[in-house]
């Protein structure tokens, strides 16, 4: 399902990182209500994490064990917060190979109140401080999502190790691949001069320049994979790193054997809330200006999310016998993964469709899947993140097409820009290869880094520390003294 777009551009949502501006073309314009929903927005995707996702995976735990995901979870953000100002900015959304930036920013070397970052309109654009924090909310809350796999069992030393390794090695390529490009100023610039060459010499420098611009994106976007919000980048990512963990590490002593119910389902529920609501500067933060497609990713943030919490419900009551809150949260969450990739290029019904679809297929794979092959995934990682965002990665690609109400892909390459044309074959083959990208560089890397980690500092803690329970034995607190 590719669009017709010679050279890629268009790509997902979270792309756009570069100055938009040179001395050779009209100064982009920054608009004061798209910085103003920016901020917004980059506070709320914060709001998912600290306190979202924290009391989310807090509730799910054992109550011996609350404060150590808490602590995980903080940790996790703080951590790369700083790592993503000192270099992580510049790795991902600075020019230097298909695969990975380089440090022309690091330390924020030439980011300033005045520098400005493209979006997805010509000649608009936002303060680039404030695409800097919006990004850097996405570098924390992945590899936040990651811990969820191993909860309850993994030492915070290796914890410390393992995150700034992960957001380096992992992430930042990831990110850079799917989302890294030059912006539609410079390819409509580039293709304006191309149409005004009046001889071969002049058209030859014209498509030169147009084919360099066009070259100087991510290996993945070059593919034409859309990724609207982080389907791959995010999700994928850290659910099969999640995954792997889980795999390395092993069960928690008394799997299977022993309750090891959530010891605060209203936490939970609060947590699941905070997610949702944050979600929406997820998603509609991720177009980059507050336009008709930002109110396009809120709506499908809206219905998919509620539609998946639905389909799960039912499906569980079905088969269980009885809805439960820790199903209805959990279809919730598979919803809003769903719909990250999907959130700008899905029409509304279409958007439904994915959350019905997605919150069975992560039901099964949180049950039947997850018992028939016997790992312990603590807090369903791989089941929720991992697959809800293959399935939201390939429904986008049949979702975005215009004839089943979706957005399309633009071609910045024509003038003026405009949606190219649909093909199905090739849009699917796209999103397979950002798919099958992110899985195998996250699941190899990831799988390398444990390693690391466990010859390093050892990854999980001994028998009786488990046992007595992490916030005891980690931080010498209790997160309820009664």
């Amino acid at each position: 399902m590719t669009f017709k777009r010679p050279y890629g551009a268009g790509l997902a949502a979270l792309a756009v990182g570069l100055f938009a501006a040179t001395a050779a073309y009209a100064e982009p314009t920054v608009n004061k209500g798209d910085n103003a929903w920016m901020l917004t927005s980059t506070v709320l995707v914060l709001l998912m994490t600290i306190p979202g996702l924290a009391l989310f995976y807090g509730g799910l735990v054992r109550s011996k064990n609350m404060l150590s995901v808490l602590m995980q979870v903080f940790y996790t953000v703080c951590v790369v917060t700083v790592i993503w100002a000192v270099y992580g900015y510049s790795l991902t959304f600075t020019g230097g190979s298909d695969f990975i930036g380089g440090f022309s920013k690091a330390f924020m070397m030439g980011v300033t109140t005045d520098t400005k970052a493209a979006t997805f309109s010509v000649d608009a654009n936002i303060s680039e401080l404030i695409y800097v924090c919006f990004q850097m909310t996405f570098a924390a809350i992945t590899p936040a999502l990651i811990v969820g796999a191993f909860a309850e069992r993994m030492k915070f030393s290796a914890i410390a190790l393992f995150i700034p390794l992960w957001v380096t090695l992992i992430y930042f390529p990831i990110a850079h691949m799917v989302w890294y490009w030059q912006g539609p100023d410079l390819i409509q610039d580039a293709a304006k001069a191309l149409a005004a060459a009046t001889d071969a010499a002049a058209k030859t420098a014209a498509q030169a320049k147009l084919d360099e611009i066009n070259a100087d994106a991510g290996w993945i976007f070059k593919k034409g994979a859309i990724d609207f919000a982080g389907g791959t980048v995010v999700h994928i990512n850290a659910g099969i790193a999640g995954l792997v963990g889980a795999l390395l590490i092993g069960k928690r002593v008394g799997y299977g054997k022993e309750l090891m119910a959530p010891h605060s389902l209203t936490m939970s529920m609060i947590g699941a809330s905070l997610l949702w609501v944050g979600w929406f500067g997820f998603n509609a933060g991720s177009n980059l200006e507050a336009n008709g497609g930002a109110a396009l990713a809120m709506t499908n943030s809206f219905v998919a999310t509620a539609a998946a919490a639905l389909s799960w419900m039912f499906a569980e009551w079905i088969i269980k016998g009885h809805p439960s809150v820790l199903g209805v949260i959990s279809g919730a969450v598979a919803g809003l993964v769903a719909v990250t990739p999907a959130a700008g290029y899905s029409g509304v019904m279409g958007a439904i469709v994915l959350g019905l679809i997605v919150g069975v297929v992560c039901l099964f794979f949180c049950t039947v899947v997850k018992n028939a092959l016997g790992y312990d995934d603590s807090l369903d990682v791989f089941g929720v993140h991992c697959v809800g965002g293959i399935v939201g990665a390939i429904g986008t690609g049949i979702l975005v097409n215009p004839a089943l109400g979706g957005a399309g892909v633009m071609d910045y390459t024509a003038i003026p820009p405009k949606v190219g044309d649909y093909d199905f074959a090739a849009q699917m083959m796209s999103q397979i290869w950002g798919v099958g990208t992110t899985l195998v560089w996250s699941g190899i890397g990831s799988a390398i880094l444990y390693k690391v980690v466990d010859v390093i500092v050892g990854l999980r803690t001994n028998v009786e520390s488990e046992r007595e329970g992490l916030d005891i034995t980690e931080h010498t607190e209790r997160a309820y003294n009664m």
